[in-house]
């Protein structure tokens, strides 16, 4: 009987293996991490859809690259990548095995055209996973930490696209296997992310809404700025 014949006979079809982590150098993420200046970023060539403004954050003091519609950053240094959502999302993906981290920013779900562009989550997304692998990211080992998605504008509820946003995120991340860590999404707030790629650690803080008619509403509530929710141990921090 041939191999073949004898995998059919055990249990039919052959079985889909996970995949194998490969053992990466002992060393690997844990020596110095560089601390670019603002000359060295403002100077490297930049790829289409790939951030290029950078200033001097003075709460962080820390450089940093701020992420436009449409835009990614990835970075294996010290600093922290920033971007304003309204119903738009962004998704952090960190390794923590190679300590690279990344974010992207994109307003709807797909196109209807066959336009590529950031712009759009499904190719925002494969974007952000391969430009994270070419610096040592492993998609294997990714997790993800997701933002925005929220309804800012007031009596616009007929077409939810910060929704149809947030539930392609999810969708999308759960069929390539990489967890959702942390998030903080829907409602109706616009939302400002500071994200550290080495690190992991991402800050979110609510920022005024358009929806004057609710503000009754959040003073029986509380401060909605302490709801950010969490889930299977990850954090954001506000502030």
């Amino acid at each position: 009987m041939s191999a073949f014949e004898a995998s059919a006979a055990a249990g039919g079809a052959e079985r889909r293996r996970a995949p194998r982590i490969r053992p990466i150098p002992p060393d690997a993420g844990s020596g110095p991490v560089h601390t670019p200046t603002l000359e060295e970023l403002k100077t490297v060539p930049r790829h289409a859809g790939e951030a290029a403004f950078f200033f001097f954050d003075q709460h962080f003091q820390f450089n940093a690259a701020k992420v436009l519609p449409g835009e990614y950053f990835v970075s294996d240094e010290n600093l922290v990548i920033q971007t304003v959502l309204g119903s738009c999302i962004a998704a952090c993906l960190w390794d923590s095995r190679s300590r690279v981290g990344g974010m992207n920013h994109f307003m709807l779900p797909d196109s209807s055209s066959t336009e590529q562009s950031g712009r759009y989550g499904s190719y925002a997304m494969e974007v952000l996973i391969n430009e994270l692998m070419k610096i040592g990211g492993r998609r294997e080992t990714m997790q993800a930490k997701v933002f925005g998605g929220g309804q800012v504008m007031a009596n616009f509820s007929s077409v939810n696209v910060g929704e149809r946003n947030t539930a392609f995120v999810r969708e999308y991340l759960a069929t390539e296997r990489i967890p959702i860590v942390s998030e903080d999404v829907l409602d109706i707030y616009p939302r400002k992310v500071v994200f550290f790629p080495v690190t992991g650690k991402a800050m979110v803080k609510r920022l005024a809404h358009a929806h004057p008619d609710l503000a009754v509403a959040e003073k029986t509530r509380g401060d909605a700025a302490v709801v950010a929710q969490s889930n299977r141990g990850g954090s954001i921090d506000l502030f």
